[in-house]
């Protein structure tokens, strides 16, 4: 256990998980999208639904999107700002069955790009995603992560893999799913060393490749 499990984090707000929580999610959806929304429709659920107003949930959440840390003391002015930074955004409530009672769904749009996350924060201001555009998963970003859409096609899972391997990186957990057979699939390979950009370049390369996203902690996604 570290002094982060018993203080929690760092943060503007009365919670970690309705606050501090609700910014990372925000953040994670940012990097998913590849950067500042044009517009976002915020649907809470839950614990979230029921009591995140009082906590500053949906301008936590809005504050994230915009890149903002959880101690950034602009979270309260998250609309204001939002704003003046021409994102059109939007609230409502969604019943999301099984999921963490902090949960919510982001659907965020940008450069004619598109991304829809699930996400709960279970506490201490640390979120797990456990859905990325309506294809189940499980990952939180707190170690190196790619996030791989393809075409579903055999031989995919190796090449994606191989390139990673080729650079000497150790893969922890790989995760793949899919919405029909050949159709999307979505593949999430948390690792144990930091992700260079020539990862992503090579894997973008691989013919059938929709979209690759790095997550390296602390690091804005490119």
């Amino acid at each position: 256990m570290s002094i982060f499990d018993i203080l929690g984090p760092v943060m503007v707000g009365p919670s970690s998980s309705h606050t501090a929580g609700a910014v990372r999610m925000g953040q994670m959806t940012r990097r998913l999208l590849g950067g500042e929304p044009e517009s976002a429709e915020i649907l809470l659920s839950g614990s979230f639904a029921l009591t995140g107003e009082g906590h500053g949930t949906p301008r936590a959440i809005l504050a994230g999107l915009m890149g903002m840390d959880p101690d950034d003391e602009r979270i309260p002015q998250s609309f204001e700002l939002a704003g003046e930074h021409g994102i059109k955004f939007s609230f409502g409530t969604v019943n999301l069955r099984d999921a963490h009672p902090n949960s919510a769904l982001i659907r965020a749009k940008r450069e004619g790009r598109d991304v829809e996350v699930g996400a709960s924060s279970p506490g201490g201001g640390r979120i797990r995603v456990f859905s990325l555009d309506g294809l189940p998963t499980s990952f939180s970003g707190e170690v190196p992560t790619l996030i791989v859409r393809c075409e579903d096609r055999p031989g995919h899972v190796s090449r994606v893999t191989g390139a990673v391997a080729a650079q000497g990186i150790n893969m922890s957990k790989l995760q793949v799913e899919r919405d029909t057979r050949g159709g999307t699939a979505l593949m999430v390979i948390e690792c144990d060393q930091r992700i260079p950009y020539k990862v992503k370049v090579a894997i973008s390369a691989i013919e059938g490749i929709y979209n690759v996203t790095r997550l390296n902690p602390g690091e804005e996604s490119k």
